[in-house]
């Protein structure tokens, strides 16, 4: 996505404390002592392009920000513990369910799979754990607009289940091959049971 008209210079006007939001998510940054593997990994999950690299810093990105995701060579770090509470997992999105599964069926070629395919409603989600353990959300929006899906939260399928139904990302992939509408692989499924927040990821 080209973000450089959304950012342009504008005239300069005077400052007055308005309430102002973000225009676009950056990057985030990683501290690891999983240095080597943690750059492979993201490399390959988002088909990143390394912009500067040394022996302590990691830069990448996928479009046309500078950068995307940074990671911070630090030697001897432990690994938390599993009831600490910080960043539960950072999420991706894609054009089409078709991207979502060509990027399934690569990462599983490389041995990359993930710990958790969901139907949420809003999205079609598959989870994956980078080598430190942080969840990396890959998705595709269910919803033709933005705005539908953010009305998916008052909906009673919602109030019924609001974590989403697991899926099996192989038997999705055979259903997208044999020709079955998208609109009826995007549907979240009625009646089955709530996926369980207990995973970590």
């Amino acid at each position: 996505m080209d973000t450089a008209q959304n950012l342009s210079r504008r005239p300069r006007e005077a400052v007055r404390g308005d309430a102002v939001s973000p225009a676009l998510f950056a990057h985030f940054v990683v501290r690891t002592s999983n240095f080597a593997a943690m750059k492979t990994w993201y490399r390959t999950v988002l088909n990143a392009r390394i912009v500067h690299e040394d022996e302590r810093l990691c830069f990448m990105t996928y479009d046309d920000e500078h950068h995307r995701l940074a990671l911070i060579h630090v030697p001897g770090l432990k690994k938390p513990a599993e009831d600490s509470w910080g960043l539960n997992h950072v999420a991706y999105s894609y054009t089409s369910l078709r991207d979502l599964l060509s990027t399934y069926v690569r990462l599983r070629d490389e041995g990359i799979v993930p710990f958790r395919p969901i139907n949420h409603g809003p999205t079609v989600s598959m989870y994956y754990h980078d080598p430190d353990g942080t969840g990396v959300e890959l998705q595709v929006d269910t919803f033709p607009t933005k705005q539908e899906a953010e009305q998916w939260f008052g909906r009673e399928e919602f109030q019924e289940n609001p974590i989403g139904v697991l899926f099996d990302p192989e038997q999705l992939l055979r259903d997208y091959e044999a020709g079955v509408p998208e609109a009826e692989l995007l549907a979240r499924p009625r009646g089955q049971a709530a996926a369980s927040l207990a995973a970590r990821g």
